[in-house]
């Protein structure tokens, strides 16, 4: 595509990133010099940040959109935060692919507080432009290869619009085949024996899960380092 045109995605008006820095994350307005590509940014109504309610209000296909997952990957008594991004239309095989990938024993959402701390990110808004540069990012091939990917901007009140190969060149990126796992892949639970979704196991961005502590949440408030702050 023409890096001096303004994409045509949706019902949104797109601008260069660059002009707009009032739209996007401190960090990621920082980050913009180091793509290898154009980026676009457009300004949403916060309260449509999530994929679903994005889609059908603003009318960007799904598989344009790309999701942002932030997890917690525990091993030899430390935790290591990552990010994973897969199309919209799939679900990172997180206890799978990407826990024998980083070595893990378990891998985990990041709880809440600890993601926007560590990212300097809105809950929600958190995007692989701008993230701390020990973090490694995990790329699904589909992402790398789509001409633009709308992703977060590291706030909610606005998306940006990306080559895949800008996402996949970024320094601490890894394109990781599989990682994106079609939803029809999801266990359908029985009434004999209920199949336990892991909390990380479901087809949403990170940020757009009910607000809840669950068990390995928990574990990992009460392991976390102390400069990660208190609950």
């Amino acid at each position: 595509m023409d890096p001096s045109t303004a994409p045509r995605l949706g019902t949104l008006t797109w601008t260069p990133a660059a002009e707009r820095p009032e739209l996007l994350a401190a960090p990621v307005a920082a980050a913009l010099g180091a793509l290898t590509g154009p980026a676009w940014v457009a300004e949403i109504d916060a309260e449509l940040a999530d994929t679903a309610a994005f889609t059908d209000a603003y009318g960007v296909p799904p598989e344009v959109s790309a999701n942002c997952v932030v997890v917690a990957a525990r091993r030899a008594g430390q935790t290591e935060l990552a990010a994973c991004l897969v199309p919209a239309t799939t679900r990172a095989d997180v206890n799978g692919l990407v826990r024998r990938h980083l070595g893990a024993r378990k891998v985990s959402f990041a709880p809440q507080d600890v993601a926007v701390a560590e990212s300097g990110m809105a809950y929600g808004g958190i995007t692989p432009l701008g993230l701390p540069p020990s973090w490694p990012v995990l790329v699904d091939p589909a992402v790398a290869a789509a001409d633009l990917v709308v992703i977060g901007s590291g706030v909610r009140g606005s998306k940006l619009a990306v080559p895949g190969t800008a996402l996949a060149a970024l320094p601490a990126a890894e394109v990781l085949e599989g990682l994106g796992r079609p939803l029809t892949d999801q266990p359908q639970p029985t009434r004999a024996a209920p199949a336990e979704r892991a909390p990380d196991d479901r087809d949403v961005g990170w940020g757009e899960r009910p607000d809840e502590v669950a068990a390995d949440d928990r574990r990992y408030l009460e392991d976390r380092p102390p400069h990660w702050g208190s609950d």
